[in-house]
């Protein structure tokens, strides 16, 4: 399994009833197919996960298996603070036809950065698909350190990390210090360009629900060495980039499909929908790259 590119944290798409729409997450995978991305991660924080019943977490990762049709490569997220609960997760979605796991650190129990090695260790022995690390403190109050990474990264399906520490230091560290065949993922887009100018592999991306075509074709410059016409394109994307966060991620994104016609805007608690002063910055940065001309009959991105 490729772990270089683009990946879209794929969002989960609810009906005005509140269930799983699954017709709209099709539409999304398909969406994601045609514009080349080059693979996909249903059931992380983009997705909501923490509020999908058991049969829903299940239900989104088959339906994203299914559509993607072994055409690219799909990894689960299988996140818990209790490491008994992450490794039963990460067994469970092992039967689903996916090819990786993703796992974040443990939040809310702060471990030492020896408790976080013995999680992730447990994890990576209760199956035998590649993981990838989630580093990302500002959720979870648990910084995988880099000489934890290190560590980490000499389990043999320990395969990545998805980085998104906010610290371009750390981030380099992590570069020194792991093997060629580790890769290292950027957990925020705007960290993209850096990360990967350094040796990074790809990202891990929200702004690729909106705009798979552009966000994979920054990372194939990036990985072709050709950073001029990156940097142009970088420079396109942020503001984009940027107002996806305006407010708590998925919030904005998820508007802003719905603006698209790809979904309702339609949230569980305790996300609710954005500010009106937000939501004008979030539609003009989406008419800047021209993604208000994708329409619910035939996704494609007119501004690329």
């Amino acid at each position: 399994m490729s772990l270089k590119g683009c990946g879209t944290a794929l969002v989960t798409p609810f009906s005005r009833d509140g269930k799983l729409d699954v017709e709209a997450l099709r539409r999304l995978v398909q969406f994601q197919l045609r514009e080349g991305i080059d693979f996909l991660v249903p059931c992380g924080t983009t997705g909501e996960t923490p509020t999908l019943e058991k049969e829903e977490y299940a239900g989104v990762i088959r339906v994203v298996v299914e559509e993607a049709g072994g055409k690219i490569p799909v990894i689960a997220g299988a996140t818990s603070n209790s490491t008994a609960r992450a490794c039963e997760t990460a067994k469970e979605v092992t039967t689903l036809g996916i090819q990786g796991i993703l796992s974040a650190a443990p939040y809310y129990n702060k471990p030492t950065q020896e408790g976080i090695f013995q999680h992730f260790k447990a994890i990576a022995e209760s199956t035998d698909l590649p993981v990838i690390l989630y580093n990302v403190p500002g959720r979870t109050s648990s910084n995988i350190e880099p000489a934890t990474v290190a560590r980490l990264s000499k389990i043999p399906n320990i395969r990545g990390i998805k980085e998104a520490s906010g610290s371009i230091v750390q981030q380099m560290e992590v570069l020194t210090l792991v093997g060629p065949g580790f890769a290292v993922l950027s957990g925020d887009d705007a960290f993209t360009f850096p990360l990967m100018t350094l040796g990074g592999a790809g990202v891990i991306s929200v702004a690729s629900n909106e705009a798979p075509g552009l966000m994979t074709r920054l990372t194939h410059l990036l990985l072709q060495g050709n950073y001029e016409e990156a940097r142009e394109l970088n420079a396109r994307l942020l503001p984009l980039m940027q107002a996806n966060f305006i407010e708590s991620n998925p919030i904005p994104v998820k508007a802003a499909l719905a603006m698209m016609g790809m979904m309702e805007e339609v949230y569980r608690l305790p996300l609710v929908s954005m500010k009106p002063e937000n939501r004008a910055k979030l539609e003009q940065a989406l008419a800047a790259q021209g993604l208000l001309k994708v329409s619910r009959g035939n996704p494609s991105l007119s501004g690329a």
